[in-house]
């Protein structure tokens, strides 16, 4: 336990910042929907890249890992549905549901498993990311649309054009080749990647706006006790 904290609490610290600096405008808040922007379409997206260029594709693991991590998604979708069936909810109320239970926050997520699992850990948790982001994209795109609007293009699009995941299919592409990045580029990537999670842990502070959470409180509750206790009760039984 005191391992885990030691791991943890600089990722905290790090939010809370964001959160004070926000609330002290500094350094103004003009700053930091450029900075989520470019760590969102810039330095997330490469150390995703660089990360997946080297992940161990090969481990004998990896596929029993992946089936773990999709037999938890396919539980949470059900359980997701059939509570839909059983409260008929609209599009609206269910889409926000449905992203509350399955979106994730990947700045928080690499940074936590970076902290306690080291480099290894990171690059198994990238090849998790590479294959639930696509797929968590187009159930939000399904739960927040009516059938009667749905087409292939609207599932694509937010596909072809999330840059988390043409880095993630890159990274992945570059790994099978066998071909290595030479010439510096490497490390211009590595510079960059390095950038990306302490900037994205401060804008996940900046971003938090806890006065707009009154009246939702009973939501919140409800939603955080199905994400953190409900949903990890089942990923824990899947992978056991």
């Amino acid at each position: 336990m005191q391992g885990i904290l030691v791991s943890l609490w600089p990722l905290f610290v790090l939010i809370l910042m964001g959160y004070g600096m926000r609330r002290l405008d500094f350094p103004g808040q003009g700053f930091w929907p450029g900075a989520e922007r470019f760590n969102y379409f810039v330095l997330f997206p490469a150390l995703l890249f660089t990360s997946l260029a080297s992940a161990p594709l090969s481990n004998p693991a990896l596929p029993r890992l992946l089936g773990a991590v999709l037999l938890v998604l396919s539980l949470c979708v059900a359980g997701l549905y059939a509570a839909r069936r059983w409260r008929r909810w609209p599009a609206s109320r269910f889409g926000v549901l449905v992203q509350g239970l399955l979106r994730f926050n990947t700045y928080l997520g690499i940074a936590a498993v970076s902290s306690l699992y080291g480099k290894e850990g990171m690059l198994i948790a990238t090849v998790v990311i590479a294959l639930l982001v696509p797929m968590v994209n187009v159930l939000s795109v399904l739960a927040l649309s009516n059938p009667a609007d749905r087409t292939l293009a609207s599932l694509l699009k937010p596909i072809a054009t999330n840059p988390l995941i043409v880095s993630c299919v890159a990274g992945v592409m570059l790994n099978l080749s066998g071909v290595e990045l030479k010439w510096g580029v490497d490390r211009l990537l590595t510079l960059l990647a390095n950038t990306s999670l302490p900037l994205g842990l401060l804008s996940v502070g900046a971003a938090l706006r806890i006065d707009e959470l009154r009246g939702h409180v009973g939501a919140m509750l409800g939603n955080s006790v199905v994400r953190l206790l409900l949903v990890p009760l089942v990923a824990w039984l899947c992978a056991r």
